[in-house]
């Protein structure tokens, strides 16, 4: 059984599928965050004169993101069987919206879709002449029909109902289990800076919010959010401590990562992170869980309606916007004071600028080049 499980690789094939999917979640999401910020609702069809811009871009946006459960499909189908698996893929997730089976159901037809389109090039024996039709023909006909078939008519209802169920169970949750639950999720967004904990939490986010609980995936995103702007803060913190953390490179790193925090990049902290990485994980991982807890709880559970953007998520969050801005600001506090008190200091001459380079250089003596 260990042995199926590691040639499977579903975790491979899924982190795969995820990584092709954030760039268009990204995209649309800060479309439609754009579009909803400035009072754009999304509509069902956009009908020429009757519409603005913001509605535009919401109704773009929105479009977009209601095709994640065909995108995830698509992408695990093709990371299992290549090209061939594009187009079972993407008929097994059109499948899955169609019957309600959402996010869970587009992962579900996505390893279906692929492993069938797999087995059709493998197993199916054609004459020579018709071998050139096996990826544009073949494999997407046989494939596309069977996983279809086969999330319409076996595998939809039971997923759309467990989905149904998982929604009720964390509708009905408040007070302190909402608490739990964000701290939890808080965390758990954070520590591995974006790697396969986050990537594998953001899925189950966006499962939730394709049945409109939007409280887990604000969570995570303002995580990623506030994470490097508190290490900017620590910086500030560490002056008023006297305390030298950052060396001159780190310096000009967070000169970067902190904007690229507020549009709701993580990524750019990564070099902090490295260079001390359990202080780093720890101080991150404090700050997460304080930002999941806040929001999940005081907002009992409700979010922005979009899952990207950074601040421009809080005006989709409608009159509990202020609930967001203070889950970043207690993550960036929290966050910034305890790698402040936690990180070693360093020494002085790392932390101090770099001299400009012609104070050290010499003359260059022309005379003295000789060309052989």
């Amino acid at each position: 059984m260990k042995q199926f499980w590691k040639q499977a690789n579903f975790k491979g094939h899924l982190l795969t599928a995820i990584s092709y999917m954030i760039p268009i979640v990204c995209g649309a999401g800060f479309i439609i965050a754009i579009g909803m910020a400035f009072g754009g609702k999304a509509q069902d069809t956009l009908v020429m004169g009757k519409f603005d811009f913001f509605q535009a871009l919401a109704t773009l946006g929105g479009k977009a993101l209601g095709l994640l459960p065909v995108i995830i499909a698509t992408g695990i189908a093709f990371s299992i069987a290549g090209k061939p698996g594009i187009a079972p893929g993407f008929v097994t997730g059109l499948a899955a919206v169609a019957i309600s089976a959402g996010f869970i159901g587009g992962i579900i037809g996505g390893y279906i879709g692929g492993w069938l389109a797999y087995a059709v090039l493998r197993y199916v024996k054609v004459p020579s002449w018709a071998k050139g039709l096996m990826p544009t023909l073949i494999v997407p006909f046989l494939a596309s029909l069977a996983s279809g078939l086969i999330m319409v008519y076996i595998i939809g209802t039971p997923v759309a109902w467990f989905t149904t169920w998982l929604t009720n169970l964390l509708t009905s949750m408040n007070g302190a289990s909402n608490l739990i639950f964000g701290a939890v999720l808080g965390a758990l967004s954070i520590v591995d800076f974006g790697g396969p904990i986050n990537k594998t939490a953001f899925a189950f986010a966006l499962t939730l919010q394709a049945q409109g609980i939007n409280g887990p995936v604000t969570a995570l995103q303002l995580t990623n959010t506030a994470t490097p702007i508190g290490f900017g803060f620590a910086y500030l913190v560490a002056k008023l401590l006297r305390k030298r953390i950052y060396t001159r490179e780190e310096v000009e790193t967070l000169k970067s990562a902190v904007p690229m925090g507020v549009v709701n990049i993580v990524e750019g902290s990564i070099p902090i992170v490295m260079n001390d990485l359990v202080r780093g994980i720890v101080a991150a991982g404090l700050g997460g869980m304080c930002e999941g807890a806040i929001l999940m709880s005081l907002s009992n559970g409700k979010g922005a309606t979009v899952p990207f953007g950074g601040f421009l998520m809080l005006p989709t969050m409608g009159a509990k916007w202020w609930v967001g801005l203070l889950a970043i600001a207690a993550n960036v506090l929290v966050t910034g004071v305890v790698y402040a008190l936690i990180k070693k200091s360093i020494p002085e001459d790392a932390a101090e600028p770099a001299a400009a380079a012609t104070d050290d250089e010499e003359d260059l003596d022309l005379d003295d080049i000789q060309v052989i």
